[in-house]
């Protein structure tokens, strides 16, 4: 596994945590159809967020969230729409979320939340 492979698992790994951590449920990761890739799925009370997770070593290039365009967040959407479908009738509110996750390899990596971003 690449490097950059490796510090997205990680960072997903260190996002899941986070949410956990705040009451949310993880109900799938790295789920995959025909058009992309969503990182995680969660659950908290009857809501179910598509989590984007964005993981960098360093801000050097940017913020990690500044990755979630307009073009993105469409995508983001499909796919959201696609994995309900897949899943049978979804009651309750759905929210797509972006994480990003900074140096994610220290004890203390450094997490932003921002939900409903698409």
């Amino acid at each position: 596994m690449a490097e950059k492979d490796r510090l997205g698992r990680r960072g997903e790994a260190v996002a899941a945590d986070w949410l956990e951590t705040l009451g949310y449920e993880i109900v799938g990761r790295n789920w995959r159809c025909a058009s992309g890739e969503l990182d995680l799925i969660a659950r908290r009370g009857r809501v179910i967020v598509f989590v984007e997770v964005k993981t960098r070593s360093s801000v050097e290039f940017g913020h990690p969230l500044e990755a979630i365009t307009p073009e993105k967040a469409a995508r983001l959407r499909r796919l959201a729409a696609q994995w309900c479908r897949a899943h049978g009738p979804i009651r309750g509110e759905l929210r797509i979320d972006a994480i990003s996750v900074l140096d994610a390899w220290s004890a203390t990596p450094s997490v932003e939340h921002r939900a409903g971003v698409a």
